[in-house]
């Protein structure tokens, strides 16, 4: 049985980020045909709990990052040209730790997660290397810039500019190279970025299955919610697009759900808007809402949430950033809308047609069923590492 070296920036498990969502999945459909050694960074003491959830799927080394060093480490980037997240993650002993886990358990193939993890492993040349890009990190820092004030536009431009630069570099090291949409793709500078290949994310259609229960909300909101896309999504839905539903529809109910809301998120919340903060289980805000708006502004990548809600039958509502890399049919499989009158208008349009948002719903699952699947992500993935055709 083939072994792959599994590193990833942080412990992933529970699942409230994309990058954790991502390995997670990949690590569980891997793990059924190959031995996997995941090996994960983390910065001070590990989860025990998280750690041993993992261990259920596969072999877990996790390598202990140092949280000291890490104001030096950065302090270092300004001198440096290699992006800040590179920076933040890469600490000497660690890279000492990681190659004795790799002469240990002498894998076949090294998958790598992020760009931030590729320095451990760019000089390895006597074993074949894949890297997940996932996202193209440079834009998303532009899109951060355009929300931000004068001090953090600066920053992030600067950290756009050396992601690009970093982006096109680190090519070069690796065999393998994989994004998670063709949008992406082509936010990579790279002269070869046509031999990126697009593994897209899945959804578990089975786990987010269409429920009976109760609608007591009538707008939800999901994600991380201290992660910048998603706090200026919720603010947006909440201070653009809601004001507009409630001149039409004063009793609308909105839900923001998600992991550690932040300050401007727990804000927002008031007698039309709830901030729940942590759910042990996500489909709980799902079931209990009657449609999904997420009118992202700013990020990268393909949007979990989406994918999620159309699994559960949500009607979904969403901005041309997102849908680029989904790429739902408006008006079929979602409404794609470009302003808060328009997210407004079809929010009210769906909130009064019971048979629409019936529709609707079965139209988005028909379509994650046959787009979006784990497994066969999977074996694409395995088609890259190994050759192997299914």
């Amino acid at each position: 049985m083939a072994k792959i070296f599994f590193l990833v920036s942080r412990i992933p498990y529970p699942l409230e980020k994309g990058d954790k969502l991502r390995a997670y999945h990949q690590l569980k459909e891997l793990s059924k045909t190959y031995d996997v050694v995941l090996c994960c960074l983390s910065i001070g003491k590990a989860d025990e709990k998280a750690v041993a959830h993992l261990r259920e799927i596969c072999t877990v080394e996790v390598v202990t990052l140092n949280p000291l060093m890490i104001p030096f480490r950065l302090l270092f980037a300004l001198f440096s040209s290699r992006p800040f997240q590179v920076h933040y993650f890469y600490q000497h002993p660690a890279r000492r730790k990681i190659h004795q886990l790799i002469d240990q358990h002498v894998p076949d193939h090294i998958y790598c997660q992020l760009i931030r993890c590729s320095e451990y492993v760019k000089h390895i040349h006597h074993i074949p290397k894949t890297i997940d890009y996932m996202d193209a990190f440079n834009k998303g820092m532009e899109r951060l810039a355009s929300v931000s004030n004068w001090f953090k536009r600066q920053f992030w431009l600067a950290e756009a500019k050396r992601l690009v630069r970093y982006e096109n570099l680190i090519f070069d090291y690796f065999d393998h190279h994989t994004i998670i949409s063709e949008q992406d793709k082509q936010l990579i500078y790279h002269q070869n970025r046509k031999k990126i290949v697009v593994v897209p994310n899945g959804v578990d259609t089975s786990f987010f299955a269409p429920t009976d229960s109760q609608r007591t909300i009538d707008i939800v909101f999901t994600g991380n919610m201290s992660y910048l896309p998603n706090v200026d999504s919720a603010e947006y839905l909440v201070r653009d697009i809601l004001p507009l539903i409630l001149i039409q529809r004063p009793q609308t109910k909105v839900l923001l759900a998600g992991a550690t809301p932040s300050q401007r998120v727990k804000a927002l919340a008031s007698s039309n808007v709830e901030v729940s903060g942590w759910l042990d289980d996500i489909r709980h805000a799902y079931s209990k809402s009657t449609i999904f708006v997420a009118p992202m502004r700013i990020g990268t990548g393909l949007q979990n949430k989406l994918l999620e809600a159309m699994s559960m039958e949500l009607p979904c509502l969403t901005s041309e950033l997102a849908n680029n890399a989904l790429d739902g049919k408006h008006g079929e499989q979602l409404f794609v809308c470009s302003d808060p009158q328009s997210f407004a208008n079809e929010t009210v349009r769906l909130l009064e047609n019971p048979h629409l948002r019936k529709e609707m719903g079965k139209s988005g699952r028909e379509f994650v069923q046959e787009k979006f699947s784990w497994t066969a992500s999977s074996k694409l993935l395995t088609e890259i590492m190994f050759g192997i055709k299914f």
